[in-house]
């Protein structure tokens, strides 16, 4: 079982430091206005996917819902 915790902590871990290199992808598109090579269009692959999301309807708002509460539960572990 510890095996199991550990990995589980490292996948956290892992997810941390892709959610704060989107962050930091999405400032640096903003200050510099268009496209920056190392992180690709990030605020254009996010709106396609809120659009995306929202065009499904009650399905979008339902995955919507369930990628929030595995955010939620892994910020409160």
């Amino acid at each position: 079982m510890r095996i199991l915790e550990e990995l589980k902590k490292w996948i956290g871990d892992i997810t941390e430091i892709f959610l704060l290199l989107i962050a930091l992808g999405i400032a640096v598109e903003i200050l510099f206005g268009n496209t920056v090579p190392f992180f690709g269009s990030i605020i254009t692959n996010l709106t396609s996917l809120l659009s995306t999301l929202g065009d499904n309807g009650l399905v979008g708002l339902i995955a919507l819902g369930i990628i929030l509460f595995l955010f939620r539960k892994k910020a409160v572990a």
